[in-house]
């Protein structure tokens, strides 16, 4: 059985980091050139974003994607 573990915590965190630099949804979707309901599915767990928008995510924010996925703590 295959068991995505990060999901949740990557909704977590990625609004926890947003609201932090002090992004909108309208501001994090355009710096990550995608949409603002996009935005919103994350931070509800709905969906979750393919590789290439994760590294940016981890980018935008200065932090890993082992944090994002709730791998590490830091």
């Amino acid at each position: 059985m295959f068991y995505y573990f990060g999901m949740n915590k990557f909704a977590e965190r990625f609004k926890e980091l947003r609201v932090e630099h002090g992004l909108s949804r309208a501001n994090a979707a355009e710096k990550l050139n995608v949409s603002v309901r996009l935005i919103a599915y994350w931070e509800n767990g709905e969906r979750e974003c393919d590789f290439d928008t994760l590294l940016a995510v981890a980018e935008l924010f200065s932090t890993s994607v082992d944090y994002l996925l709730g791998k590490t703590d830091f």
